[in-house]
């Protein structure tokens, strides 16, 4: 028997009839064609599913879509603030060289959205604690987390006060 479920994901709402048993990373990807939260191991343990669900990170291969009904969900397709202007831990990442295959990027990029929420002047050490959720097979991790502490100094930098003429 499906359930009906209310999602906010992204800012946008959905309304779902779902089989209880399938897991969040199935109905984003399957059924919200939000294919950017990846399923790499399915028991909790890579991160590559990492979404944020009410500013909780969370493993979606290991949460039901029923856990979250009426909840909100923060996906890497919700990072960037635009279709036209990434996200500054976005922007980091790509200058950074913290990209290579690609595939653990969205779940390291909202773990580090979910500690510089936590945190917002991480230490190198906090930094790749936050990160202990994630494997990464290609970078070695110090070009994320040079990336991840790039990000923090932008996010936390005060606007310029310029003086009108």
């Amino acid at each position: 028997m499906k359930h009906d479920i209310q999602l906010m994901v992204n800012g946008d709402s959905y309304s779902l009839a779902i089989d209880p048993s399938r897991t969040l990373n199935q109905v984003l990807r399957e059924d919200l064609n939000l294919t950017g939260t990846k399923l790499g191991c399915g028991s909790g343990d890579c991160g590559a599913c990492t979404v944020i669900v009410d500013g909780r990170s969370v493993s979606s291969c290991l949460t039901l879509a029923v856990e979250v009904d009426g909840k909100e969900i923060l996906t890497v397709e919700g990072l960037a603030p635009s279709g036209e202007k990434l996200h500054p831990i976005q922007e980091a990442f790509i200058e950074k060289g913290a990209i290579q295959c690609g595939f653990c990027t969205p779940g390291m990029e909202l773990s580090a959205y979910h500690l510089l929420s936590q945190n917002p002047t991480p230490s190198e050490q906090e930094i790749r604690e936050g990160l202990s959720g994630n494997l990464c097979r290609c970078t070695g991790y110090n070009k994320i987390v040079e990336a991840i502490s790039v990000s923090a100094d932008r996010m936390n930098r005060k606007p310029s006060k310029r003086k009108s003429r």
